[in-house]
């Protein structure tokens, strides 16, 4: 297979994780079970952004990118990819932290939606 398709196939394996990460505790208010998958994923990705490190998944998609004769990108993939539409200047230490939060608040606000129905009146 050629390597350009593995790195297009990854990129979008990747897109979609990331997709789950900030917005998958949604499908937790329909399925509880998904919890079980979401928590750990979004601790992951919360955690990426805190530290600053860079997901395992980016250098893998680079590096079959090289091996394919396509130029890498540099930096990470949601600085390449998801920022470099949102903010042209760059991806900040500060955004990432914000990112990081982002990610914490929406799902912790679901999961106490999940955890803590209203009770029919």
């Amino acid at each position: 297979m050629p390597f350009g398709v593995l790195a297009d196939g990854l990129l979008l394996l990747h897109a979609l994780f990331v997709i789950f990460v900030a917005a998958g505790g949604v499908l937790a208010l329909r399925w509880p079970r998904v919890a079980w998958v979401h928590l750990p994923a979004a601790a992951w990705g919360a955690l990426i952004e805190f530290l600053g490190f860079t997901c395992p998944l980016t250098p893998l998609e680079q590096a079959w990118r090289r091996a394919a004769g396509e130029r890498a990108y540099e930096g990470g993939f949601i600085e390449h990819y998801v920022t470099a539409m949102l903010y042209p200047s760059g991806l900040t230490r500060r955004m990432q932290i914000a990112l990081g939060l982002v990610v914490l608040g929406v799902n912790g606000w679901i999961y106490w939606k999940v955890w803590h129905p209203r009770k029919p009146t």
